[in-house]
């Protein structure tokens, strides 16, 4: 039995399809179980990892667990939530991200900071553990939907940015490989798609998948800042994303042939990825 978290989410939910297509037998974690649409064959069981004392029957005969965390908002409960799953669990993989700093004890009220203490807690838990360090998702250029809906223009910051940005069912597919076959146990697999775009490339292969034009207008941070404060983003974690962006214009992230390794198969492109999705921008 292998337990899901975040299975309604989109790596989770790939995990889901990826370990019913191999045949294991799957569990889905669920605050709300009616509303989580997942196939029959999964059986969802409510709980909630910001509450670990609602994991127990979530957790009862489960070998190993796909982990994605409630980054930040359930930071709180991460001690008790991981000392649970290690009372119960041999075997855990966990969706972390690509340059989380050294580990540390608490988290910095960062996301990477975040992740480095998940990854500490993971690793003294005594559980056998391999992290997924993906590099940006694709699906972060969701936020660019209503954009493209409503004007078919991008007005965002930092258009000259370069990330290789990764297909959610990626990072899905190397996470159900490590869990189904010998010699993962330790590891900290660093994910990236395929190839290196900007930003204004981005948009215009989202272009190309809806079959019409998108522009990308510039920009100013401090623009971008005061937008996703007024969405209710706290200013310094929309500060660390800008200047994340900024840095990425200088120093692009670096490919990794990681995926092809693990599962034998490329990392999809972004322009498939778009493919996939254009239904949501369209």
């Amino acid at each position: 039995m292998i337990l899901v978290t975040g299975a309604t989410g989109r790596v989770g939910g790939h995990a889901v399809s990826a370990l019913l297509a191999a045949g294991a037998e799957t569990r889905a974690l669920a605050r709300d179980p009616a509303a989580a649409r997942l196939p029959d064959a999964v059986e969802v069981v409510q709980g909630d990892l910001a509450k670990p004392e609602t994991l127990e029957a979530a957790l009862d005969g489960v070998e190993a667990v796909f982990l994605v965390w409630p980054t930040l908002s359930a930071d709180h409960a991460a001690p008790a939530a991981v000392e649970a799953i290690a009372a119960r669990v041999r075997r855990v993989v966990y969706v972390s991200a690509r340059g989380v700093p050294p580990r540390r004890e608490e988290s910095d009220g960062t996301i990477l900071g975040s992740h480095a203490r998940l990854e500490s807690l993971i690793e003294r838990s005594g559980m056998e553990w391999t992290f997924l360090r993906p590099s940006g998702f694709a699906a972060n250029t969701l936020m660019w939907a209503p954009q493209i809906r409503e004007t078919g223009t991008v007005r965002w910051v930092h258009g000259a940015a370069r990330r290789p940005l990764i297909h959610e069912r990626d990072i899905a597919t190397v996470g159900v490989r490590a869990l189904s076959a010998p010699g993962h146990g330790g590891a900290a697999y660093e994910l990236t798609g395929p190839r290196t775009l900007t930003q204004v490339e981005q948009v215009t292969l989202i272009g190309e998948a809806i079959g019409r034009p998108v522009r990308w207008e510039e920009m100013s941070p401090e623009v971008a800042q005061r937008a996703m404060v007024a969405q209710g983003m706290p200013a310094s974690l929309a500060r660390d994303i800008l200047d994340g962006h900024a840095a990425m214009v200088t120093a692009p992230e670096t490919v990794t042939t990681t995926v092809e390794e693990i599962t034998g198969t490329p990392a999809t492109d972004f322009g498939t990825w778009a493919r996939d999705h254009a239904d949501d921008f369209r």
